[in-house]
């Protein structure tokens, strides 16, 4: 059988080459008859800067643009739209800085540039759509021949970008920038961003390499300036609509009020008094979102004419409802609900992962997304279940709103808000809201019959320089035993007391209910030892056991002096109230540091950013000041570490710290090549007052008296 013909005509007529001043350098896509869109390394790239520069390129600067496939000889020139250039840099946050070269992944990256003529007669912005099915994609290298055409297989999202598999081609540098292209679909669904390219490799490693692309829902979260973009036209649904829409909107004046409007949402030219229900919905089905635009304009239009509530017109709205998730059913908010979601989950920390399997519970296999961003824009594509009121879309902000509630993130208002205003606008009522939100609202916990998962408790003492270690293992659980199970007297190595650590939680520790959390008690002087990467090899009947990022992973002291007990006592008992203090460079000097733990003394958690050589005595001012938990980093200490330290702490409870690392750990690990990843040397002193082995209990009479 032939493979089905595609003849990819959208795909040329908006395809765009970015020249250098040594020749092509990257591609782009006509996203408007006057917007490009391509990467901000391309741009630098085209004007001679480093590609991870972060200005904005000024006025003068002109970069040359070709559409190979419209008229070759043409050269066309852009300028960066100030309003949409976004450098790369390395973390989620605006102005993080920039992102270091070779550190994948980043953020950002995405560039506007506007025409300084018209595009050639012939050229037509191409349509978008989100991935979302799997489909086969292609890419143009920057010349826009052909031959040079790659295909790929999506493989995972993982926030911010798509992770595809190159099945067809070779990868080479020169694809960023360009549009990646449905067939299938008729439909661009990312832009290439950047590949694993092994030099000297040969061409079978690098077809092999795998391809990132930054998929629309990040482009439109990343650019809220950008105007709506061009979808492919809808086929099925266009009659019933347009005989609904004659229905609900008798006479040109109705038509040609909702058609100006609706033009002006859309940044489209208004048709005026040419306008009909033909121009009204095609003007709609042209851009993502048109519809809910659409909808939005009518119900507005409806309801100042004074017959929004007739028999009549409410019996109509329900078929052009019905009729618009036929010809639109991935589009279900407006571009300004949409872009009010996008800013509220940027403060917001719920696991995407989660949201996912509570909302389609049923689901076969759990579509791929990564981060609240993208869950929600897929969920917009789901209908509610049958019998119920609720959409998955509103239910998952709902859910997101009691998670950020629970631990007093303050946008859990604007949620509720939001979901209220947008709920009344689809219309699913108040009542059905409201009840939603209490079926799924989380019961109060009783701290007297919470359940509390074991613990393995390490007793380690270390052999200078490090190397090697004697220990002994405690078990604890919320039944009452905390007893040694194992002792190791003579000296080994941290692979044999990983080994020690597997055959307790395997013989001795019920993990049913919940895993275990590992506790390493060391001596203040050995606290930046990276017990988080430790691991066991596996053999031929059991894998590798990694025990940073399979377990919850902690330090603890195994020292704590009688003077430090009242501020120990104190700064726990304040964790869910205190905020997390930075001890930066500054802290070196042991004046300043035990000045700002002083004058915060109910914080409980510290985040530690300083130079490697001065952490221990950092540590130990942070013991001395009986604070429970700190937080570092072993080896950066910059200001953007501190940071991104701050907001992986962010919104969620001190419990949840030790499990909110672990995973921390475990994104480092995904990719092997990154070797850049906060992660991957990433320590936490976890370390109350509470279930110590008995020989390292603080006396109790001292921590109960005031």
């Amino acid at each position: 059988m032939l493979p089905p013909h595609h003849d990819d005509a959208a795909l040329r007529r908006s395809f765009i080459s970015v020249l250098g001043p040594d020749g092509f350098v990257g591609a782009a896509v006509l996203i408007r008859d006057s917007l490009v869109l391509t990467c901000a390394h391309v741009v630098n790239a085209a004007l001679g800067r480093d590609d991870f520069e972060t200005s904005t390129p000024g006025p003068d600067k002109v970069i040359r643009l070709r559409m190979p496939h419209v008229d070759r000889d043409r050269e066309l020139t852009g300028r960066v739209d100030h309003t949409m250039w976004r450098p790369p840099r390395p973390y989620a946050s605006a102005g993080s800085g920039a992102s270091a070269a070779g550190r994948l992944p980043y953020f950002g990256d995405l560039a506007v540039l506007r025409l300084g003529e018209s595009a050639p007669d012939g050229a037509e912005p191409a349509p978008f759509l989100p991935e979302r099915d799997g489909h086969e994609v292609t890419a143009l290298w920057a010349s826009g021949n052909t031959l040079t055409t790659l295909r790929a297989l999506p493989r995972a999202v993982a926030e911010p970008w798509v992770v595809l598999d190159v099945v067809a081609g070779s990868l080479v540098g020169g694809y960023s920038g360009g549009p990646l292209w449905d067939r299938d679909r008729e439909a661009v669904v990312g832009i290439v961003v950047a590949a694993h390219v092994t030099s000297g490799a040969g061409e079978a490693s690098a077809s092999a390499a795998p391809l990132y692309a930054i998929g629309l829902p990040t482009i439109e979260a990343e650019l809220p300036e950008l105007p709506p973009l061009a979808v492919p036209m809808a086929g099925l649904g266009r009659q019933q609509m347009l005989a609904v829409l004659e229905q609900l909107l008798p006479g040109s004046e109705s038509v040609r009020k909702c058609e100006e409007r609706l033009a002006a949402k859309l940044c489209r030219e208004s048709a005026g008094q040419a306008a009909d229900c033909y121009r009204l919905l095609a003007l709609a089905l042209s851009v993502r979102r048109g519809i809910p635009e659409l909808l939005d304009v009518v119900r507005d239009h409806l309801a100042d004419a004074g017959i929004s509530e007739s028999p009549a017109t409410r019996w109509l709205w329900e078929q052009l409802l019905s009729v618009a998730r036929v010809v639109s059913e991935r589009d279900v908010l407006t571009v300004q609900q949409r872009r009010d979601l996008v800013g509220l989950l940027a403060h917001c920390h719920a696991d995407s992962a989660d949201l996912l399997r509570s909302v389609l519970p049923y689901a076969d296999e759990l579509p791929r997304a990564s981060g609240l961003v993208e869950v929600t824009d897929l969920l917009e594509g789901y209908d509610p279940v049958a019998g119920r009121l609720m959409p998955p879309l509103l239910q998952a902000v709902v859910k997101i709103a009691l998670t950020e509630g629970c631990v007093g993130n303050a946008v859990a208002r604007d949620l509720d808000a939001w979901v209220t205003r947008v709920a009344l606008r689809l219309g699913v009522p108040e009542a059905a809201v409201a009840q939603f939100r209490e079926d799924v609202r989380p019961a109060p916990r009783d701290s007297s019959s919470a359940v509390v998962g074991p613990r393995v408790q390490v007793e380690l003492l270390p052999l200078a320089p490090g190397h090697r270690f004697t220990f002994q293992i405690w078990v604890w659980d919320a039944e009452g035993r905390h007893e040694v199970v194992l002792v190791q007297d003579s000296e080994v190595s941290s692979e044999q007391v990983v080994e020690g650590i597997r055959r307790v939680l395997r013989n001795e520790v019920q993990e049913h209910v919940d895993q275990a959390l590992v506790e390493f008690f060391v001596a203040p002087s050995w606290l930046r030892l990276d017990v988080d990467t430790w691991k066991l090899a596996g053999n031929e009947d059991d894998s590798d056991f990694l025990l940073g990022i399979s377990r919850r992973v902690v330090l603890r002291s195994s020292s704590r002096t009688r003077e430090t007990y009242s501020g120990w006592k104190r700064r726990t008992k304040a964790l869910l109230s205190s905020q997390p203090l930075v001890l930066d460079h500054h802290s070196a000097d042991p004046t300043v540091a035990q000045a700002r733990l002083e004058a915060t003394p109910d914080a409980g958690i510290v985040i530690m950013c300083c130079e490697q050589q001065h952490q221990n005595r950092v540590l130990r001012q942070c013991l001395q000041a009986g604070v429970h938990t700190v937080l570092w980093h072993r080896q950066n200490h910059d200001t953007e570490t501190a940071k991104r330290l701050l907001d992986l702490l962010q919104g969620i409870g001190h419990a949840d710290i030790p499990e909110t690392v672990r995973l921390e750990r475990a994104r480092a690990l995904v990719d092997p090549e990154c070797l850049t990843h906060h992660g991957r040397r990433l320590s936490l002193l976890y370390d109350g007052p509470d279930h110590r082995p008995p020989p390292l209990a603080p006396d109790a009479w001292a921590l109960t008296q005031p």
